[in-house]
């Protein structure tokens, strides 16, 4: 894996992450969900299972970024990689779980 690759990853998978949760409660909120015959509650399913889907992949990503298949071989780049991949899931839990969970359509 690329050092660039390792440093820019976390925060890119986050961002994914939170655009794509946000763009998906856009859809739950339009009338295009009700014309669907989907529900809110289906809605909400997905949407949290949105959210535990983008906080497996950044543990996920923080466990991979601390192995030895993935670590940089710098100890710089590990330790500043490992960093920001916390940084990532605590940015993952704050902003996307609430959503998920609370959600609902005015």
């Amino acid at each position: 894996m690329n050092d660039i690759l390792r440093l820019s990853l976390p925060l890119t998978v986050w961002l994914a992450a939170f655009s794509a949760l946000y763009g998906l409660h856009g859809v739950l909120c339009s009338p295009r969900w009700d014309e669907a015959a989907l529900g809110l509650a289906a809605g909400r399913g997905v949407l949290g299972l949105a959210g535990l889907l983008a906080v497996a992949a950044q543990v996920a990503l923080l466990l991979a970024l601390r192995s030895g298949r993935f670590a940089s071989p710098s100890g710089f780049v590990r330790a500043t990689s490992v960093g920001l991949s916390v940084v990532a899931l605590v940015a993952t839990l704050w902003t996307l779980i609430p959503v998920a969970a609370t959600s609902t359509c005015l």
